[in-house]
């Protein structure tokens, strides 16, 4: 009976160990699978246009290569893209009608005093209101006034009431004798310190006296919220709608405060 109870023990452990070194072996083929899937989807996604466009991608080793970029020589020109598109009102002033100017060559150019540059075309009508009265206002638009901007730019106020043709309201400014647009979010009032001919342009250089704000952009801790604004951009003859924001001026140096654990 014993002798019996050994025997079929035996072959019990001898089952079980034979069914153990298949499972491993099974287990075995099923890493290697898995690693090798895993492997070809990561190439996958390396040589993905998506990823060919960041410029680097990884290869089935896992290591970071970065792909070749291939670049053309440009005429020289005027394609630093995007750029803000404005339109600067003037005039109303010293027997000059209220007139309108779709300008993309603008930009800050100072802080301290605050200090920004508009470039205008010499046989422009407005250049000739800006010259004489030295006092602009830099009206920064939103997607409702796209149409109003392009009408603007083509279009000459010397024989033409570009508010009215519009469809904009002259509003008061605050230190200017110019009208802001009133539908416009952001107001920027200027009087010219120095002008300079440049050659196709004239560049006004101008202190900001004064800005208006339309109150939606405030938010409740007084703070200024152009994000709301559904600002406008222009890049080569082109508009465009500004996207999401995507992180503040030093997210990338920014310290995160990890998560207290519960």
């Amino acid at each position: 009976m014993a002798s019996s109870s050994v025997r079929a023990l035996g072959g019990l452990s001898g089952r079980l160990t034979k069914m153990s070194l298949e499972n491993r072996t099974v287990l075995g083929h099923g890493i290697r699978n898995f690693r090798k899937e895993r492997a070809l989807t990561s190439a996958e996604r390396s040589s993905s246009p998506a990823s060919a466009g960041r410029g680097r991608g990884k290869g089935p080793d896992g290591v970071v290569k970065r792909e070749p970029i291939e670049k053309h020589s440009w005429k020289p020109g005027n394609v630093l893209s995007p750029v803000p598109v404005v339109l600067v009102s003037c005039g109303a002033m010293r027997g000059w009608k209220p007139n309108l100017i779709t300008i993309a060559w603008t930009g800050n150019v100072c802080s301290e005093p605050p200090l920004l540059s508009i470039s205008v075309r010499p046989e422009r009508y407005s250049h000739e209101i800006i010259e004489t009265t030295r006092e602009f206002v830099v009206n920064v638009p939103s997607l409702r006034q796209a149409k109003a901007v392009d009408w603007c730019g083509v279009v000459s106020g010397r024989s033409e009431d570009k508010f009215a043709g519009a469809g904009l309201t002259p509003a008061p400014a605050l230190k200017v004798g110019c009208p802001i647009v009133l539908e416009c979010p952001l107001n920027i009032e200027c009087r010219v310190r120095n002008s300079l001919r440049l050659g196709s342009h004239t560049l006004f250089v101008a202190e900001v006296v004064a800005v208006q704000v339309t109150s939606a952009l405030i938010d409740a801790r007084g703070r200024l919220r152009l994000e709301k604004g559904g600002l406008l951009a222009f890049a080569h003859g082109q508009y465009f709608a500004l996207g999401r924001c995507i992180g503040r001026f030093g997210f990338s140096v920014q310290k995160h405060k990890g998560r207290a654990r519960r």
